[in-house]
């Protein structure tokens, strides 16, 4: 800053000093002037901004992060002090959350419908007649026509509906020739056998072998449709009782139908008045009536266990009364002279 230094009037010599001041004319006041003096310093924004071009000249790349961390710091805590608090749900309101996501969730085919949908292209309907009608369900001379099974009256079937069929069962096709399983019982039971495939195609066949111990039967078709699809075949040794398994086949001549039960025991012995002593059967619970006999017993998977061969009514019923029976695959399949699995 520029010193000063009192004014007094030319006219008038300066009093003596009184302190450390000059007095004016008047003798009283003292006047000051600004004398020559040095350059004021910087200031203070000036020293900052120097300081601040030195240490960035030197340490251009720390200050950077540290500017940075620094940025990102009070970003974060800025977040953090306007963000509202968490919700905080309890662990009931958590579990009905689950919960209903579950339950909303669309649900997938059951089990039984994937087995099912795997073996129906390998399962033919087998229709036995006589030569002298040209369908099974032909009516006989003089007496008026009769409804097929699966079109009855009311709503309900014949007593007995073989009245209407010669013979109605159902077979399995087991390799990609066109080979067929059955019941010996369907297969014999008529001169000539007519058989249905999935996709509609129709067929007569013949009988090419048997075994009578086991109530099975072989046969071929004249015909094939134009896409075969064999069956897959399995060891019934790995069943339990308890397991899912699935019957198809035409109950009563309609269908193809489908229906489901568990394994209910192994090694089943099973003999009908005059008849052969069928043994080693697979009892299930699945729903059969006549006309499931030679249809094939599928595990969860499709593939085939058993060949559905008879059911047990105490009764005397040919109805189910949840006792069937099933020849294993590995007997079936020999009785073809092969060994499929």
């Amino acid at each position: 800053m520029a010193r000063r230094r009192p004014l007094y009037s030319r006219s008038q010599k300066p009093r003596a000093e009184q302190g450390s001041a000059w007095t004016a004319p008047n003798g009283v006041d003292p006047v000051y002037v600004d004398l020559p003096g040095s350059e004021p310093g910087p200031t203070l924004r000036q020293r900052a901004g120097t300081w601040w071009r030195g240490l960035y000249g030197k340490h251009q790349g720390p200050v950077l992060v540290g500017l940075g961390a620094l940025v990102t710091l009070l970003l974060i805590g800025t977040y953090d002090f306007i963000a509202p608090d968490p919700q905080r749900i309890s662990d009931w309101q958590f579990t009905n959350a689950v919960n209903k996501v579950v339950d909303e969730r669309p649900q997938g085919p059951s089990v039984e419908s994937r087995a099912f949908a795997t073996i129906i292209p390998s399962v033919v309907r087998v229709d036995g007649y006589d030569d002298t009608a040209d369908e099974p369900t032909a009516a006989k001379p003089g007496e008026p026509d009769k409804p097929t099974a699966e079109n009855p009256p009311g709503g309900k079937l014949e007593e007995d509906f073989h009245e209407q069929f010669t013979a109605v069962g159902t077979g399995v096709v087991i390799d990609d020739q066109g080979t067929i399983l059955t019941n010996l019982h369907v297969a014999a039971a008529a001169k000539t056998l007519r058989v249905t495939f999935a996709d509609g195609t129709e067929s007569r066949a013949m009988l090419v072998g048997a075994r009578p111990d086991s109530d099975l039967a072989i046969i071929r078709p004249f015909d094939l449709p134009d896409e075969l699809v064999p069956a897959t075949l399995t060891e019934s040794t790995s069943l339990v009782p308890g397991d899912t398994v699935v019957a198809v086949g035409f109950p009563f001549g309609i269908g193809p139908s489908a229906s489901a039960g568990v394994v209910s025991g192994l090694e089943r012995a099973f003999a009908q008045e005059g008849q052969t002593k069928l043994e080693h059967l697979i009892q299930f619970d699945a729903a059969a009536n006549p006309g499931n006999s030679g249809g094939p017993l599928v595990n969860a998977s499709g593939e085939v266990v058993g060949i559905v061969t008879a059911i047990l009514n105490p009764s005397g019923l040919r109805t189910f009364a949840g006792i069937g029976f099933a020849v294993p695959i590995e007997t079936a399949a020999g009785a073809a002279g092969e060994n499929p699995l």
